[in-house]
C-alpha cells in the first residue's frame, strides 16, 4: 500500500529547450531528491541578482561622473580672467572685457567694438587661442 501526504508529494516537470527534452523531479519542499537533476531557468538562477548589481553599479558610476564634471566646470568658471577668449552656449565667440559676480561682458567684434553681456553660467568653455598681451 502506498501512502502519500502533502509534504511527500513529488512534482515531475518536463522542460523542452532547443529540441532536447530534460526531466527534473523535485519534492514540494524545494529540495531535490537523490539521483535527480535540478534544471534551472535558461539564464541561470541568479540572473535577476546580477542584473540588479549591474544597474546599481551604473547608477553609482554615473553619479561620480556627474560630480567630477560639475567640479571641473565650477573651477573653469572661477578661473575666468579678462582677455580670455570664450565660447558661449549659444555659439558666440568673444573676449572677456569685464567680469561681474553673475555676468560677463564679452567683446565680440573688434572693428565695431560690439559688446554683449551674458550670464556667467552660459560660458561653455575657454578656447585655446587666448591672446597674450
Amino acid at each position: 500500500m502506498l501512502f502519500t501526504s502533502s509534504s511527500d508529494f513529488i512534482l515531475t516537470t518536463t522542460l523542452t529547450q532547443f529540441g532536447d527534452e530534460q526531466q527534473a523531479t523535485t519534492a514540494t519542499d524545494s529540495s531535490p531528491q537523490a539521483g535527480t537533476e535540478v534544471v534551472e531557468g535558461p539564464l541561470g538562477g541568479n540572473f535577476f541578482m546580477m542584473l540588479m548589481l549591474v544597474l546599481v553599479g551604473m547608477i553609482v558610476f554615473s553619479m561620480f561622473s556627474g560630480r567630477k564634471q560639475k567640479k571641473r566646470r565650477a573651477s573653469m568658471l572661477d578661473t575666468l580672467q579678462k582677455r580670455d577668449t570664450v565660447l558661449t552656449r549659444g555659439g558666440v565667440f568673444g573676449t572677456i572685457v569685464e567680469i561681474k559676480p553673475d555676468r560677463v561682458v564679452l567683446k565680440v567684434d573688434e572693428s565695431s567694438n560690439t559688446r554683449i553681456t551674458v550670464l556667467r553660467d552660459s560660458i561653455e568653455r575657454v578656447t585655446v587661442d587666448t591672446p597674450n598681451e
